[in-house]
């Protein structure tokens, strides 16, 4: 059954922030016409033959995991759009301004995101990304011609848009290049295995799941003895520089979410946590003074799996919300 969040999504992403932290809302004709989620589904089974450059229109509503040049053409005033990219957990987005023939000085506006809005809230969060709130918003009509070309920090970014003239619009061409120490990300799928890798960097990752999942993590390296905490009022890794915290909630921002369990010393084994909430994160704090690795794998959580307990596995979370 789908989850509260994922159904939000299916409505088309209704909130969407249009400037510096602020949210409009949007207008949609019919959510699965306009269902982000199944345009990326369609993208993930394109084939495309070597050399090729994918070329399409964009809707005002839309979402993109390839590569190619994207134009989008008003057919009729369009106040409230936006465009939602994502690559692999290890690839970084770059985007680039081909031909832009908006209006800035009656109103219109073209802006990128480094990361996505949904709901007024923010992936990564502000916590955990290296720029300010305004820093991460690149407004062509303040720009122009200065910075053309946007790359994101992470796997996710997108740009939102206003053009009230019918036949005005704009073509950008989206590239992806390796990111050897991805930080924060938004997994495509509800099912895969991953390793966080931050090396002597004072900074903090998250791995989103949009998914109720179950999540279990195979490794984990701090520079710690062993030991696992459930996450209690009086207890936790308050204190400890380097440790990974699970989350869950139904937003998309981890620093609005529900903190479940903290992990706040090294292990070699399999500690398991079903999370039947909407959005399961997956968060490392480092100081800095260590090479921290995480590995887990996770898939996504069946009604069955939430009467069943498995061997080594903590206290369940959210299954109201299934």
């Amino acid at each position: 059954m789908p989850s509260a969040f994922q159904f939000q999504c299916h409505l088309v992403l209704i909130f969407l922030a249009a400037s510096k932290g602020e949210t409009r809302y949007l207008e949609v004709r019919d959510a699965g016409e306009d269902d982000p989620f199944l345009l990326l589904s369609e993208d993930l089974k394109r084939e495309l033959s070597a050399g090729q450059i994918y070329r399409r229109s964009l809707r005002c509503i839309d979402m993109l995991s390839i590569e190619g040049q994207f134009t989008f053409t008003a057919d009729q005033p369009q106040l409230h759009c936006a465009t939602f990219f994502i690559g692999e957990p290890e690839e970084l987005i770059t985007i680039d301004y081909d031909f832009v023939n908006i209006d800035c000085q009656g109103g219109d506006f073209l802006k990128v995101f480094d990361g996505w809005i949904l709901k007024g809230e923010k992936f990564p969060s502000s916590l955990d990304h290296p720029l300010t709130t305004s820093q991460r918003y690149v407004d062509f009509c303040e720009s122009g011609n200065i910075q053309r070309s946007i790359r994101s920090s992470q796997n996710v970014a997108m740009i939102f848009f206003r053009i009230q003239q019918p036949g005005n619009g704009f073509t950008v061409t989206v590239k992806k290049s390796s990111n050897l120490f991805p930080c924060n990300v938004i997994s495509q799928t509800p099912s895969g295995r991953f390793t966080m890798v931050i090396p002597h960097q004072h900074r903090n990752c998250s791995f989103s799941i949009i998914y109720p999942v179950v999540i279990k993590i195979s490794d984990l390296i701090l520079g710690h003895l062993n030991g696992l905490f459930l996450k209690k009022p009086s207890a936790g890794c308050a204190g400890v520089g380097d440790f990974v915290e699970l989350l869950g909630g139904a937003g998309l921002d981890p620093s609005k979410m529900f903190p479940l369990a903290d992990l706040c010393h090294s292990f070699h084994g399999s500690a398991q946590m079903k999370i039947g909430c909407d959005n399961t994160v997956l968060r490392m704090v480092s100081s800095g003074k260590h090479i921290n690795r995480v590995t887990f794998e996770y898939h996504q959580l069946d009604l069955q799996e939430t009467e069943t307990r498995k061997e080594n596995s903590i206290e369940e979370f959210c299954f109201p919300s299934i």
